[in-house]
């Protein structure tokens, strides 16, 4: 399975934006990439784009039931093929066997291959949010693959969001839905305090000169950092990997130091588009049998919040795993790793009733 994964990233990567397959005879397992156009696709804010990319990338067996995988901020369809994540979930015998399903990754708007403001507009780009990008993944799988059913919906982070808006936007679009690391209300408290810190300390740095920088402004990865270390890694595991104060400034300055290949406008949408979600006044909406999983340990989605134990009283078809924390854990980032949820998704499949 190691050795799948390993070309199957390989693969993944090298392909071109345009519909592609790979130069050798194709299996089940290969995974295509590609990029539909939706046409006259309008934002929330009323604006319209005559032409938007949408990237996505399929693995598996097109006969299938259909699963879809949506990926966190900053991340792509693709990166999902990691092997923390696609390596525990997509091989034989796994919870998602490519064999058996049919698995789409989209890039949401503004990452991958999908439409974003590094393409040319910059900050003339359309102001998103996460109901647009939703509609985005809709539209792909409706009009784009032709698809009008699926089995199961699973997001992570970001992605965990949008699963939610799925279930309530396209309540009969799904059999199951399974948002990850994220929770049904409003952006608020130190997930959205961090995030405003990060879109101010680059719009507040010269080197921006409103979007129309010459070269990514020093602001964008310092804050990145700040960010990725407030609200991720778990208390634990990162007490283990900086234990002294030596290693905890070695383990810091490795991240300050390596290169950050990415977009600051790019960065700047991803985060700000996340500042309107709140689905919690139309929860009643989602009929598809829901797998909410979170990290005890997750510095954005804070187990003290009781959030998702309140639903299951409230919604009898929401189940609620936690993983608990240790040293091995990661905070946010737990549930990118698909050994610790795997069986409870395996599980509450074969339980989900077909529409």
């Amino acid at each position: 399975m190691r050795k799948f994964l390993a070309f199957a990233l390989s693969l993944a990567f090298s392909l071109t934006s345009s519909f592609s397959t790979a130069q050798t005879v194709q299996t089940a397992q290969t995974p295509k990439s590609g990029v539909w156009t939706a046409q006259d696709f309008k934002f929330h804010t009323g604006e319209v784009m005559t032409s938007l990319n949408i990237g996505y990338t399929t693995l598996g067996n097109p006969d299938g039931e259909v699963v879809v995988i949506l990926h966190g901020t900053t991340g792509t369809g693709q990166g999902m093929l990691n092997t923390a994540f696609g390596e525990e979930l997509f091989g034989p015998g796994q919870p998602l066997d490519a064999s058996k399903y049919y698995i789409v990754l989209p890039d949401s708007i503004g990452t991958g291959k999908s439409s974003k403001p590094s393409d040319g507009l910059r900050t003339k780009f359309p102001k998103y949010n996460y109901d647009d990008m939703v509609l985005a993944q809709h539209r792909l799988l409706s009009e784009g693959l032709n698809i009008k059913h699926v089995r199961m919906i699973l997001g992570n982070s970001m992605g965990g969001m949008h699963a939610w808006l799925w279930g309530i936007s396209y309540p009969n679009y799904m059999d199951a839905l399974v948002p990850m690391a994220s929770l049904p209300i409003e952006m608020s408290g130190r997930n959205w305090m961090l995030r405003r810190l990060v879109i101010d300390s680059i719009k507040n740095d010269p080197e921006w000169m409103d979007g129309n920088y010459t070269r990514q402004p020093r602001s964008f990865q310092f804050s990145s950092v700040y960010y990725s270390i407030a609200s991720n890694g778990g208390s634990q595991s990162l007490q283990r990997q900086g234990s002294t104060r030596k290693t905890a400034d070695e383990f810091l300055d490795k991240k300050l130091n390596t290169p950050l290949d990415a977009d600051a406008n790019d960065h700047l949408y991803q985060w700000d588009s996340s500042k309107d979600y709140n689905p919690s006044g139309q929860l009643e909406k989602i009929k598809a049998s829901v797998l909410a999983i979170n990290s005890a340990d997750d510095e954005r989605n804070p187990r003290e919040f009781k959030v998702l134990e309140n639903l299951i009283t409230k919604m009898p078809n929401i189940h609620y795993y936690l993983i608990p924390a240790s040293d091995q854990t990661s905070g946010h980032g737990t549930t990118g790793q698909a050994k610790w949820w795997k069986e409870e998704l395996r599980s509450f499949l074969n339980t989900v009733p077909r529409k």
